[in-house]
This record gives structure tokens, C-alpha cells and sequence, in this order.
């Protein structure tokens, strides 16, 4: 159904963390922008330097056997090498009705690959076949070299039964909109808005909407390992698809190899705390690439640290009461000022962009960048598509895992919890639970337990101390919630580290990937 009216202003829920492995792009897409403005034979593969568990390798139960004795038909395509995987569409119901898992691959470059190196670059909802090209530039060449790189869209994203839900135009409406809070009715309408998308989203993706959860994701990685004829699970995940991997690591420990978790999401938080965190997150970033603009010459910021915050949070106020005019039909908004703020955020090379963009807005009343941004985090493209549907996807899969409390007096009591600690980004994190108060399809949740603690292999977790999107302190508890997990911690800005950071952390993580050896207790780098 066309949605009238647009959603609530974001909250953690539309806050994905997984958009930052869009940032390294976004630097280079945006660089020209803002100057302006301002099936194939597969050979054989040796197992010998990864772990194995032949007993456990095949399928948990016979009603499963054959997805997992599938034969992959690898054909030609723009990522390299593409197959589609068939799973089933509910695991409690394996004869019923099917999906296909879009597969890409880039073969080890040294020939007979070790293993597949399955890779899922977050979100939820982010597609990893888009991924694959900026993977294979993130990853040392000694890993591709013994290693098939494999990337999928998890089900529900981009290829693989993908989650339609609204037309270009409604979705502007969605993101851009910035709900009254302040009444209970102002509530009501937002939950209204977001039954609307759910409806939508339900007519038009049918029975998939209701299991596009993240543990059935997980049960699809199973099948894709086996498919792919690997014993154990070789995985590079980023964000959420830390909370992929280590629902995979807690369903099938006795299939674990060589798992890396970068930018982790704890499991175990309720969804409240997870909105918390990285209301609290996006603030202690913000502050620091305030702190960096200050200290240069062409800040548009002024006076200390905190009276240059107070300027950000009234320029979001300003767009929230008067959206600010871009140069074209479309205005800027709070909901859309916030995300082109966040968007840099993810990535200290981006933090230029965001000066570009404040200076426009701050002093000229001109929102034209700060859009840009967000339509770049957004995928929206100049025509007003959108080339994903991570943003569908992301709310389909969130709701479905776990949903925060619709009640308006709760909502107002988190609220002032977020204020307390981000009172500068923080009203974008808030009042989360109007997005799944009225889903079509009922929440499916996670598991009781991911300690993992018959895991056949250790796992590496990679945490940054001053990540947005998941804080350091959620790699600090999945590394303990793990029972075999060992943290390597990056002392820096942006949200992830592999790949982006230094040689000490590529070092480390392609030493555990090609050898199973974890770095040492406790190292920083």
C-alpha cells in the first residue's frame, strides 16, 4: 500500500551499522561531487590448513540432506563467478517452500584453494555480492592467493528473495520525515506510518517477510559451507555480520574454523540497549571529529568542543522546524541532516566532507551536501531510485529479531536515558519501538545462548575503541560471550578496522585466517 505520510525520525533501528563499509566508497564517489558544490569446473580443495570435522559436516537431519548435498553451477557475471544456493524458506518446514541464495566468488588466485572465505560486509540488509569488488581490495593478497573469496546476500537482500516493500517516492518520504514525539498522538501517527510500511512490505514480499531472521540467515551459512564443500566455516564478517557469525558459531560450534568478528554487535543486548549504545556511540564520534575540525583553519565551527557541539544540535533543531533548501525540489530535513552527519562519521577520511557539508549548512542555509550524504547512505540514486533495498531489508530483519517497547512511557523514559548520554545526536536514537509496534509478522528472536562453548576452533573478534556504530564495548563482550574468542583491539576512529586501518591489524587478522593463530591476549594496536 503507498505510504501517505513518512516515518519517525531514526532511531537505532534505522541506524545501521553496516553502511559503513560504504564509507571507503563514499569518499571517493562523493570526492567530485563536493568540489563542485563546493558456471564453471571447480577444482578440488586441499583442507589441510583449515580445520575439519568430517563427522559433523553434513546435514544436522536427513529432511535437510539435500540442500547440503547441492552441486553450486558457478556461471560467469560482473563480480567474477556467480551460483545461486537453494535453502528452505522455513527450516522447521525443509520440504516446504524454497528461496535461492545469491552466491559470487573470486577465485583463489594461486590456483587449488585451502578453503572459501565466506565474507558479509553488515547491515542487515547490506548486499555482500556488491561487496565482493571492495572486499578483494581490503583482503591481503596472501589470503586471496590460498583462499576462494565468497560473498552472498543473505535471504531477504538485494538477489536472494529480496524484501520490496515501497516506490522511490514513498521511501523519500520514509526517511526524510521527522515525527512529533512530544504527544501521544504525534506517537500513534508515527506507528501508523511504519503499519503502513509494513503492509506494504507484506504485499509485496509475501510469506519471505516472516523469515528473514538472522538465525535462519545463519542456518543458510550452513548450507552455503557445505555447498561450497568446506568441513568448517571460514568467515570474515563485519558488523552485523558479527551477530551473523556468532549465530552461526553458537549453532554449529562443532563447524567452526577460522571466524572473524570486526566491529561486533553484542547478541545479548536488548534492543534498547543496543539503541543506547550507539546513540552514545555516534556522540563520542562526533565529538572527536569536532575536536579534529577545531584544532584545524577551516572549521565552521567555533569556540570549544562543547559550544561547537551545541551548533551541530541546533542546526538539527533548525532542520527539524525548517527544512533547510537544497537547490531542488527536495528539502533537508532533521531525519536526513542526521544521516548526512552520520555518514562521515563511519570513517575518519570521510570527516572532510562533513566540514564541506556543515560550512554549507551552518552558514549558508544550504542543504544540498548534507543530502548528498544522506542519499549516499540511503542508496538513493539521483532519479530517485534506490539501487538496494537494504533499507527495507534492515527494518524487515530488525523486526523480526527483536523488538523494543511500543509503550510511549517507556519510549519517553529511554529517551531521557539517550539524552543523558548523546545530547547532541541522541534524539535520532530514541522512541525505536513506533518502527515494529504493528509488523505484519510476529517477532522470531535470537538464541538463549552464544557462548559457542563446544567450538572446535577459537575466534577472532576485532573491536575499535572509538567505533559510532558499535562501540568498543559490544567487542569487548562478544569477545567473553565466546567461549574460544580472543579480542584484537584497533586504538582509532571509524567502525571496523580490517582492511582500514593499520599493518598491525591486517597482520594479525590474516595470520589467524591463514594459520588458525589468534594474536595474543590483549593486543592493541
Amino acid at each position: 500500500m503507498p505510504v501517505t505520510t513518512a516515518s519517525p525520525r531514526p532511531s537505532a533501528a534505522t541506524a545501521r551499522p553496516g553502511a559503513g563499509r560504504r564509507a571507503a566508497v563514499v569518499v571517493a564517489a562523493l570526492s567530485a561531487v563536493v568540489v563542485l558544490v563546493a558456471g564453471g569446473c571447480v577444482p578440488a580443495k586441499n583442507q589441510a590448513q583449515v580445520p575439519t570435522s568430517a563427522a559433523t559436516s553434513g546435514a544436522p537431519d536427513e529432511a535437510l540432506a539435500p540442500f547440503y548435498d547441492q552441486q553450486l553451477e558457478w556461471t560467469t557475471c560482473a563480480q567474477g563467478e556467480c551460483a545461486t544456493a537453494t535453502v528452505p524458506l522455513d527450516y522447521a518446514d525443509p520440504s516446504g517452500a524454497t528461496i535461492g541464495i545469491a552466491l559470487a566468488r573470486r577465485p583463489a588466485t594461486g590456483g587449488s584453494a585451502v578453503a572459501s572465505l565466506l565474507v558479509n560486509p553488515g547491515g542487515p540488509g547490506v548486499s555482500g555480492v556488491d561487496f565482493l569488488d571492495q572486499a578483494a581490495s581490503m583482503i591481503s593478497e596472501d589470503v586471496l592467493r590460498q583462499l576462494d573469496l565468497v560473498a552472498f546476500d543473505p535471504r531477504g537482500v538485494q538477489r536472494s528473495s529480496p524484501i520490496t516493500c515501497l516506490d522511490g517516492e514513498d521511501l523519500d518520504k520514509v526517511v526524510a520525515y521527522d515525527a512529533d514525539y512530544s504527544t501521544d498522538a504525534g506517537i500513534q501517527e508515527a506507528i501508523d506510518v511504519f503499519r503502513g510500511v509494513g503492509e506494504a512490505c507484506q504485499e509485496r514480499s509475501g510469506q519471505t517477510l516472516a523469515h528473514v531472521d538472522t538465525v535462519s540467515a545463519a542456518r543458510d551459512l550452513d548450507v552455503l559451507r557445505a555447498a561450497l564443500g568446506d568441513d568448517a566455516l571460514t568467515y570474515l564478517g563485519y558488523s552485523y555480520g558479527t551477530q551473523l557469525g556468532a549465530t552461526y558459531a553458537a549453532l554449529f560450534p562443532l563447524r567452526v574454523g577460522r571466524l572473524v568478528l570486526d566491529g561486533a554487535l553484542d547478541p545479548t543486548l536488548t534492543a534498547d540497549e543496543l539503541a543506547e549504545g550507539q546513540a552514545q556511540g555516534f556522540e563520542n564520534a562526533l565529538r572527536a571529529y569536532v575536536t579534529d575540525c577545531l584544532a584545524g583553519a577551516s572549521c565552521p565551527l567555533t569556540g570549544d568542543v562543547d559550544q561547537a557541539m551545541g551548533q551541530i544540535r541546533a542546526l538539527l533543531d533548525h532542520a527539524v522546524a525548517d527544512p533547510l533548501p537544497t537547490g531542488g525540489d527536495r528539502r533537508l530535513t532533521g531525519s536526513l541532516a542526521f544521516y548526512g552527519i552520520a555518514l562521515p562519521l563511519y570513517s575518519q577520511p570521510s570527516w572532510p566532507y562533513l566540514t564541506q557539508a556543515l560550512d554549507a549548512a551552518i552558514h549558508e542555509n544550504d542543504g544540498s551536501i548534507l543530502l548528498q550524504l544522506a542519499d549516499a547512505y540511503f542508496d538513493r540514486e539521483a532519479d530517485g531510485t534506490y539501487s538496494t533495498n537494504a533499507t527495507e531489508a534492515f527494518w524487515a530483519i530488525g523486526c523480526l529479531d527483536d523488538r523494543q517497547s511500543a509503550d510511549p512511557a517507556d519510549m519517553r523514559a529511554q529517551a531521557d536515558r539517550i539524552e543523558a548520554v548523546a545530547p547532541t545526536m541522541g534524539s535520532f536514537f530514541s522512541y525505536g519501538g513506533t518502527i515494529c509496534a504493528d509488523w505484519p509478522v510476529p517477532v522470531v528472536g535470537g538464541l538463549d545462548d552464544y557462548s559457542a562453548k563446544d567450538a572446535t576452533a577459537p575466534i577472532l573478534v576485532v573491536g575499535t575503541t572509538n567505533d559510532p556504530a558499535t562501540p568498543y564495548a559490544w567487542a569487548e563482550k562478544l569477545a567473553t560471550t565466546l567461549s574460544t574468542a580472543t579480542l584484537l583491539t584497533y586504538e582509532g576512529e571509524g567502525h571496523t578496522a580490517y582492511g582500514s586501518s593499520n599493518d598491525c591489524v591486517a597482520d594479525a587478522v590474516d595470520e589467524y585466517i591463514l594459520t588458525g593463530t589468534v594474536p595474543p591476549e590483549g593486543t592493541r594496536c
